[in-house]
């Protein structure tokens, strides 16, 4: 079974996990992810911030995990 991220996964534990990820992140306009704060943001605190429909980028980076896998 693939990585599977939430509303409420890490960032910087989904950016340790595969750190390709990061262009889903710099795309939604977090540009910050260098930044203590930001990785210790969830998904869905990130989200609300930028203004990005957290459902869109946990499908988003979820079909990039399955498609990794296979």
């Amino acid at each position: 079974m693939a990585y599977q991220v939430t509303k409420d996964s890490i960032i910087g534990d989904v950016l340790d996990y595969d750190k390709d990820t990061g262009v889903f992140f710099l795309e939604m306009g977090m540009h910050c992810l260098g930044c203590p704060m930001s990785r210790g943001e969830s998904i869905e605190e990130a989200c609300e911030v930028h203004g990005v429909k957290c459902e869109d980028i946990i499908a988003k980076i979820n079909k990039y995990f399955e498609e990794k896998e296979n």
